[in-house]
C-alpha cells in the first residue's frame, strides 16, 4: 500500500516536471518572425521590422516622462526611462514572443508581432 502511494507521488512529480520543462521552452523561444509592435495604451504606435529598422533611437512620451527605445543591429529594448523601478531597462533586448519588454507606470509595451497583426 505505502509502495503505491510512493509510485504515484513520483509519478506526479514527473508530470509537474515534463510540463515546467514544456513551459520554460516555449517562453524562450526565438520569434518566427521580426515585426515588433510598440504599443501605449493599448494602441499600436509603432510597427517596425527590425530586419529592416537602421540604427536609431526613438523617444516616447507619456504625461511628463518618457521612455527612450534603442534599436541597434536588428535588436530593440529600452535604454532610458525616468519611471521609479527601471524594469523596462533591466529587462534588456527584446528576445523572446512570450516575453515582452513592459513598462507599466508608462503603459508601454514592446513585443513580437503575431502572424497577420499589424
Amino acid at each position: 500500500m505505502k509502495h503505491k502511494k510512493i509510485m504515484i507521488i513520483i509519478i506526479i512529480m514527473i508530470i509537474i516536471l515534463i510540463f515546467c520543462v514544456i513551459y520554460t521552452v516555449r517562453s524562450f523561444r526565438k520569434p518566427s518572425g521580426k515585426h515588433v509592435l510598440i504599443i501605449q495604451e493599448n494602441q499600436i504606435i509603432y510597427n517596425i521590422d527590425l530586419e529592416t529598422a537602421e540604427d536609431q533611437e526613438i523617444k516616447i512620451n507619456y504625461q511628463n516622462h518618457y521612455n527612450i527605445i534603442k534599436i541597434q543591429n536588428h535588436e530593440i529594448c529600452i535604454s532610458e526611462a525616468d519611471c521609479p523601478d527601471q524594469t523596462c531597462i533591466r529587462t534588456g533586448v527584446l528576445k523572446s514572443e512570450t516575453l515582452p519588454i513592459v513598462c507599466l507606470p508608462h503603459k508601454l509595451i514592446i513585443r513580437y508581432a503575431e502572424e497577420g497583426e499589424s
